[in-house]
């Protein structure tokens, strides 16, 4: 798991004018949660870019006025309009305390459905685990070698290393479709046999 910085400050008020007016002036307000205290802070907003907009997942070195925390980004908030980030929250880590966190899908192998000209479909971007901070994967692999024409690869397929699944076992990560072309094939082919 990658670690990335982010330097923020106390939040002496917690309304919602001060939140706006952080929000003006660039700022994300956030709360850290899980450990001895909450702690309110704010930070500037361009350092969610990294640990926002991808797939992966972060251990966060927080650094709130000089006092250094490791956490996990747990939710954020965004404005249903502009998709400005409004508000985050992040769970402290501890190592011996089991944490729930979504870890990103990462398929291997080929597909003989899609090699038969299939589309690979994905469902799931990521699976929720639970598991110490030590045993988290950066992602979880899925082997879709077997993956046929118009079939489909479940969360019960995947095989926890030291970690449990919280994500739906009968939940479906991907199929390969079959294109309207291909069934029109197979529709003519199986008219041609009667």
């Amino acid at each position: 798991m990658k670690t990335l910085e982010i330097i923020g400050f106390k939040r002496a008020n917690l309304g919602k004018q001060q939140s706006k007016e952080l929000r003006n002036e660039s700022f994300v307000p956030g709360v850290l949660y899980g450990g001895q205290e909450q702690v309110h802070f704010y930070a500037p907003a361009i350092l969610f870019r990294e640990l926002i907009y991808t797939p992966e997942v972060h251990e966060v070195d927080l650094n709130i006025e000089g006092t250094h925390y490791r956490a996990v980004l747990q939710a954020s908030q965004f404005h249903p309009v502009n998709d400005m980030l409004l508000h985050v929250d992040f769970l402290e880590l501890n190592d011996n305390k089991v944490v729930k966190v979504d870890v990103p899908v990462k398929y291997v192998g080929n597909s003989p459905g899609v090699m038969a000209g299939g589309k690979l479909v994905t469902k799931l971007r990521t699976i929720k685990l639970k598991a110490l901070p030590a045993n988290l994967p950066d992602y979880v692999m899925v082997d879709i070698s077997g993956l046929e024409l118009g079939k489909s690869i479940k969360v019960s397929k995947i095989t926890p290393d030291n970690y449990e699944i919280l994500t739906n076992p009968s939940a479906p990560i991907a199929t390969v479709t079959i294109p309207r072309a291909l069934k029109s094939a197979q529709a003519e082919e199986s008219r041609g046999k009667k």
